[in-house]
């Protein structure tokens, strides 16, 4: 069971989540191309809000003048509404505004145009991307998130891990390793004066891509229902086992 249909729901689960993953960040160097030459100011604003949708009135926070730690003054730098944009750029645009500041400093430029998210945001859509597609060569729906999360080690490295009982501290320190380096980037500069470069930027976003792109892969990988039920038929590595198998 284990090694059919959870190896095909993770192969399927793993390609969606690299499809979407991979259609955005094209998208992010596609849509700038697709848009006139130097079209798109340099812009700056609030990352979980709308601040570039019009030139004023509702979803125009970014068009002020906003000078500090967020924001800046953009009539200055040119006003900006990803509104009356082509379709396909405006949803592009629509989506970083929304989820990312947009500093130019952290930005790079396509065709005179700033791309729509940072580079922090250009290297978590490319490790995503990366994380799905090893899940879906490697990864397998074992039952819980994390064990099926851990299957893309493959069962010969994890047999030491799961004989000692020690998946959970392995899958901690898989998580340590991908989420410090943004973590301490990130909160360096936003509580010192440090200021980081794009390129760590992009590799520390990317690191932590990967490790989202194999976690939600496993989150909807995760399937009991695969196993009719019955945690005793999870094989796992080292001949562990989610429940004992009460024949044995």
């Amino acid at each position: 069971m284990e090694g059919d249909l959870g190896k095909a729901r993770a192969q399927k689960v793993g390609s969606w989540v690299f499809g979407v993953s991979i259609f955005f960040l094209i998208s992010f160097f596609l849509a700038p191309a697709t848009l006139d030459e130097d079209s798109v100011p340099r812009l700056s604003g609030r990352a979980n809000a709308f601040d570039y949708a019009k030139e004023d009135g509702w979803g125009s926070w970014g068009n002020g003048e906003n000078e500090g730690a967020i924001g800046h003054n953009q009539p200055a730098e040119g006003l900006f509404s990803w509104t009356t944009l082509n379709p396909y750029a405006g949803f592009i645009y629509s989506f970083g505004d929304l989820n990312c500041h947009q500093k130019h400093e952290r930005s790079w430029e396509i065709n005179g145009n700033q791309m729509p998210v940072c580079t922090r945001d250009v290297g978590i859509f490319l490790g995503l991307a990366i994380g799905a597609w090893i899940f879906s060569r490697r990864g397998s729906n074992r039952w819980t998130i994390t064990d099926s999360f851990l299957s893309v080690l493959g069962s010969t490295r994890l047999e030491l891990i799961y004989k000692s009982s020690k998946r959970k501290i392995a899958a901690a320190a898989i998580v340590g390793i991908s989420v410090l380096p943004i973590a301490i980037d990130g909160f360096s500069q936003m509580l010192t004066s440090y200021e980081s470069t794009n390129p760590v930027r992009l590799i520390t976003g990317g690191a932590f891509g990967v490790f989202l792109g194999l976690l939600i892969a496993a989150m909807f990988s995760a399937k009991p229902s695969d196993f009719e039920g019955r945690p005793e038929l999870v094989r796992l590595p080292g001949g562990a086992r989610l429940v004992k198998n009460e024949e044995e």
